[in-house]
């Protein structure tokens, strides 16, 4: 009997390219799905004859409400060793198998950068001005790193690892979250901050590298928007909804701070009308920070292992 599988959220239909699936193609039939659905009666609609399902990241969210309606479902493939948009304990008690993938190099923090430089530079801006033939050459005095502020709220993995670029352009950098200690900062190479309003008003770039947590939701808001310099410039990498994102949308309106890289969103795929597409002092990433060649061989490479132990019941990669 052949098994049916669906790939989700393929936005750029590379999953079957990117890797070999010769080794599966003839026991299973997939459907490949290049659209997100936020709408749990069309996505239950969607999923329910399938009993394997491929998930990239988070694009969709498997709840306990949803995974109740999947009665095929058995293993739920995803990209990574972690995803926080599954519900893997209810899915275990489910009978429903989750297995994960490994990562390729260090494409999170690339990307972190390219939007610090971004910002900094007006790279955008200015890039913009040329293709439209604005007569004048040079718009804008770019921000110098060197002798900056960098403020990190969260100084774990991608936090330390920014820090150590951050040194290289010889800028000062400064760190905070909830369970930052002074000793776990200088192990860093991070001046410990006190106070989350402290960093905002120091620093000349924040960066936010915190898990997503009932805590953490809109850990930036309004008041903490606020107490940012004019001219400071937030990126966010990590997840939409630790910034109050209307909040902050009032902010670039007003020019409250200067400018912001994002890359998450409270919402994703962004809306089409969101206010956020037609402002002029923010960068906007479709939440590729983890996107690159080697990055997506990994993950789908795996997944056909998975899936492989899966069909011949030996599941491997399973997610605790």
């Amino acid at each position: 009997m052949v098994v049916r599988i669906a790939i989700l959220d393929d936005y750029q239909e590379v999953a079957l390219t990117t890797a070999d699936w010769s080794s599966i193609a003839s026991q299973v039939e997939i459907d490949v799905f290049t659209d997100t659905l936020s709408d749990e009666n069309s996505l239950a609609k969607r999923l329910e004859p399938y009993e394997i399902i491929c998930a990239m990241r988070e694009r969709t969210k498997f709840l306990p409400s949803l995974l109740d309606r999947l009665p095929n479902l058995r293993l739920i493939a995803t990209t990574g060793r972690v995803n926080r948009g599954i519900d893997a304990d209810y899915a275990k008690k489910k009978g429903i198998l989750v297995s994960g993938t490994g990562n390729g190099g260090n494409a999170t923090v690339e990307h972190i950068w390219t939007l610090i430089m971004s910002v900094a530079r007006s790279i955008v801006v200015e890039h913009l001005n040329i293709r439209i033939g604005n007569p004048r050459w040079q718009t804008v005095v770019p921000m110098g790193l060197a002798g900056s502020t960098l403020g990190l709220i969260g100084v774990g993995r991608l936090g330390s690892a920014t820090a150590k670029i951050a040194k290289v352009f010889g800028m000062r950098v400064i760190g905070w979250s909830p369970n930052l200690t002074p000793e776990r900062a200088e192990a860093q190479g991070v001046e410990y901050i006190a106070s989350k309003r402290e960093l905002l008003g120091q620093s000349d770039i924040v960066s936010l590298h915190l898990v997503l947590s009932e805590s953490t939701t809109k850990i930036i808001n309004a008041a903490d928007l606020n107490s940012m310099k004019t001219s400071a410039f937030l990126i966010n990498t990590s997840r939409g909804p630790l910034i109050d994102e209307q909040s902050l949308v009032k902010a670039l309106k007003n020019k409250e701070i200067a400018g912001a890289g994002l890359d998450v969103y409270e919402q994703e795929p962004l809306s089409l009308d969101h206010p956020l597409r037609f402002l002029d002092n923010v960068t906007l990433s479709p939440h590729n920070g983890y996107v690159n060649q080697s990055n997506y061989k990994v993950f789908w490479t795996d997944t056909v292992e998975n899936i492989r132990g899966y069909l011949e019941g030996k599941p491997c990669s399973l997610l605790e």
